[in-house]
């Protein structure tokens, strides 16, 4: 020991119960300080949906419904949807209005139903020889869609997420062979977007109807033909017992988008949290209510054809050509509306290239290489 040092021996342990009294005292304190400040309960948000489509209709009722149900399921039932039908608080086609307007804040639709509106809220849903499931996807999520998308939604107070989609619909409902664009001419067939625009440029009378009011009027001869969605829905809506033939591919709407529209003012007064819930159900809608229509439209086809004697007809080239020239015909009317249409257009063909070049090199020669080699 070096003189004049006292020894520390002696003083460990009181050192030790010290620093044992301190780590007490602070995780007391840190205890206490949680006691006497305790967390604030996230505030319950209860919201109403308008839809365009019937209750219960098979993957657009029952899928805008799943979608409600998820989001109060997502966040343990602190978010409440009630959801209303078409018809039950407003008209199929007055959704948009009611949520623009704070009514309602939140609706579920197809956003190409507001064309009357602006003519690029088509492209939005589903234009004539446009994208593919896959690819309107990526052109939202990946390409500029959604920037465009809140621009144009801007302008009326509302913001619109994907929510579901029907992938490539059938062509429609004839009670005649549809051989040429001449059969097209006077025809009445019940066709909305820029999709019935494009029967118009053909001499045919296009006329937009909400799902519910389809069935009476073309066997009532009100209308002579119509497309709807494909054949899981046309056999719900029974239109076997209206026309005969059916045909196939629809150019209107190779990849059709439905939409969760909400009231922006509403919906930016949400925590970010409560934001990104809302959206992310909306991205799992999607996903769900497409793969249900890919799993259940094969069977329901095989039934229409067995059970109740249909005629499957695909378009031919020459009906399929008039299709593509009056599409472009539309194309440049719609252009010429505003900036914001126009530039929605150029995104858009810039996108059916880029994106389709891929798609055209990757599913479709894959799908024509598995199904001639395996004989599907």
């Amino acid at each position: 020991m070096i003189k004049g040092k006292k020894s520390l021996k002696g003083k460990t342990p009181s050192r030790r119960k010290f620093f044992k009294a301190a780590a007490a005292t602070g995780v007391a304190a840190v205890a206490a300080s949680s006691l006497a400040a305790p967390a604030v309960a996230a505030e319950r948000v209860e919201a109403a949906m308008v839809a365009t489509w019937p209750r219960d209709f098979p993957g657009l009722g029952t899928g805008a419904q799943r979608f409600a149900k998820q989001l109060s399921d997502m966040s343990d039932g602190r978010i409440q949807v009630t959801y209303y039908a078409s018809g039950e608080r407003v008209k199929a086609f007055d959704s948009f209005d009611e949520v623009a307007s704070g009514n309602s804040q939140m609706y579920h639709a197809a956003d190409y139903y507001w064309v009357k509106k602006h003519p690029a809220f088509g492209y939005f849903t589903a234009v004539p020889f446009g994208f593919t499931y896959s690819e309107i996807n990526a052109w939202i999520h990946h390409a500029g869609g959604q920037a465009l998308w809140d621009e144009l939604t801007d302008d009326f107070g509302t913001q619109s997420f994907i929510c579901g989609n029907t992938g490539v619909q059938m062509g429609g409902w004839f009670n005649k062979k549809i051989r040429s664009a001449n059969d097209l001419k006077g025809l009445k067939m019940r066709i909305p977007g820029l999709g019935g625009q494009v029967i118009g440029k053909l001499g045919g009378s296009p006329i937009s109807l909400p799902g519910g009011q389809i069935y009476e009027n073309l066997v009532s001869g009100a209308i002579d033909a119509t497309e709807w969605v494909g054949p899981w829905n046309d056999e719900a809506m029974k239109f076997h017992e209206a026309a005969k033939y059916y045909y196939y591919p629809g150019m209107h709407e190779p990849g059709s988008m439905l939409a969760c529209g909400v009231n922006k003012s509403w919906f930016t007064s949400l925590t970010k949290s409560d934001q990104t819930l809302i959206k992310t159900c909306c991205a799992w809608a999607d996903e769900i209510t497409m793969a249900e229509y890919n799993a259940k439209n094969g069977a329901a086809l095989a039934r229409l054809v067995n059970d109740h004697g249909v005629k499957l007809e695909k378009f031919n080239d020459k009906v399929y050509d008039a299709f593509a020239k009056g599409a472009a015909e539309v194309y440049d009317e719609v252009q010429q509306h505003s900036d914001l249409a126009a530039r929605t257009h150029a995104a858009f063909v810039k996108g059916r290239k880029e994106i389709g070049a891929w798609t055209n090199l990757s599913d479709s020669p894959y799908i024509q290489q598995r199904n001639r080699a395996l004989g599907l």
